[in-house]
């Protein structure tokens, strides 16, 4: 990833000052509930003094000119992703306000169905939407579902939020829009596009395994159907229709013209703001005010916190990478262990440090590996913050929502199930895509 050669800082105490600014936030971030400290703080200000550090260090060099060369080249990686990131989130933003959301989940808590089909039903669907929306998304959105059928069943609720993690973290791995990670392989070139689907068996693995499993814990009665009645705003179909166009737009920047697919985001957001304007227009015309679509205010509804956390993350752990510590790493993990194994263990830290400083480390490595190699650390980061409730902004989220039927306890209990998940979706994704490796 780095055209200019850096220097080995890891001994100078420039290097060793950042590398213990680096572990002291991230300890921050893991106790963010305790500490009441928003995430990207401590992040954002270890990240500008790491790199206050390499000025003064490579200045003392006599490699003054090269730091803005290496700064530049982690704050394009940054800005791609933002970009992409603000696009695709303002999109489920609108779907939200819109009420789409609302309504699959009338529909499915009124369809009369027991809690045994309920939970494959929303398992599946977690799977597929966090494919093409997120894997934060999508386990709110289902786990919603979830809530409101399980509100006189506690096993049913657990359990399903447990199957609805899983299914969207592993849902996420097969998709380049699915997971943060993803996206960074795709836009880094790592992987093509069509090359990720892959993965789509390996990760349906990693769900069905502690699913099946977690089957003849469910209740086989039915909830009390629902009358709930609710109905998407006007303009709804619209905003589908352009979200997958715009999805289409950033996959044909990359593989047709060669160009960033967030420009082909940006392209998309275009696509928004025209259809808001002509929403608007309408809606003042016939006094329908839910036909008046705010595109603006959704953009401020973005979660800036995590934005900025993105932000300071990468910053850092680049930083880390410009300082010596990260190729330390890759010869530790890649030329120590293999390839195989280096994989399996970043998917291991998943469940304890969140996935994106990993692959983001991993694609700063840059070690030499084979596209099998690629797409098993891509499926190993995604999914393997299943393993903990903690390890994904899914579990993470949906702790924070259904505080009452699903915590660290309850996902610590099934852990041997998804464990199993894990270690099948490897030995799927090594015996499918053998001639790959």
């Amino acid at each position: 990833m780095n055209e200019t050669p850096a220097v080995d800082f890891t001994q100078h105490w420039a290097g060793l000052v950042s590398l213990a600014l680096f572990i002291a936030a991230y300890l921050l971030v893991i106790f963010e509930e305790a500490t009441e400290l928003r995430k990207s703080k401590p992040v954002l200000l270890a990240a500008g003094l790491i790199w206050v550090l390499i000025g003064i260090a490579y200045s003392l060099a006599g490699r003054t000119g090269d730091v803005q060369a290496l700064a530049g080249q982690v704050i394009e990686n940054y800005g791609e992703l933002f970009l992409f990131l603000l696009v695709a989130i303002t999109y489920v933003n609108v779907l939200e306000e819109r009420r789409v959301f609302d309504v699959l989940r009338a529909k499915l808590v009124s369809g009369g169905l027991s809690y045994r089909q309920l939970f494959w039903l929303t398992g599946t669907l977690a799977f597929l939407l966090s494919g093409l929306l997120d894997n934060l998304t999508t386990a709110l959105v289902m786990g919603a579902v979830v809530l409101a059928a399980g509100a006189r069943s506690p096993r049913f609720a657990t359990l399903g939020c447990i199957s609805v993690v899983v299914a969207a973290n592993a849902g996420g791995a097969y998709s380049p829009f699915g997971d943060i990670t993803t996206l960074m392989v795709w836009q880094q070139g790592k992987l093509g596009f069509w090359n990720f689907f892959a993965l789509f068996v390996p990760s349906l693995v990693n769900w069905l395994v502690p699913a099946a499993i977690m089957h003849f814990a469910i209740p086989k009665s039915r909830p009390e159907p629902s009358s709930e009645r609710v109905s998407t705003k006007p303009g709804s179909a619209g905003v589908v229709v352009l979200f997958a166009a715009t999805i289409a737009t950033a996959v044909s920047f990359r593989n047709f013209l060669g160009l960033p697919p967030a420009l082909g985001m940006m392209l998309g957001l275009g696509y928004l703001q025209a259809w808001s304007y002509l929403l608007q227009r309408l809606g003042r015309r016939r006094n329908d005010h839910d036909m008046v679509l705010d595109s603006f205010a959704q953009i401020q509804r973005v979660e800036w916190d995590t934005m900025l956390f993105f932000f300071g993350i990468i910053l850092a752990v680049g930083g880390l990478g410009v300082l010596g510590y990260l190729a330390l790493a890759s010869d530790l993990l890649y030329a120590g262990l293999g390839p195989t194994s280096a994989n399996v263990a970043v998917g291991v830290l998943s469940a304890i440090v969140d996935n994106i400083p990993l692959m983001f480390a991993v694609l700063t490595m840059n070690p030499p590996m084979s596209e099998g190699q690629w797409l098993l650390v891509t499926l190993t980061a995604g999914v393997g913050g299943s393993l903990l409730s903690i390890g994904s902004a899914a579990g993470v989220a949906l702790m924070g929502q259904a505080r009452e039927h699903y915590g660290f306890l309850s996902h610590l209990k099934w852990a041997w199930a998804i464990a199993l998940g894990y270690g099948a979706s490897i030995i799927a994704h090594m015996l499918i895509n053998a001639r790959l490796f």
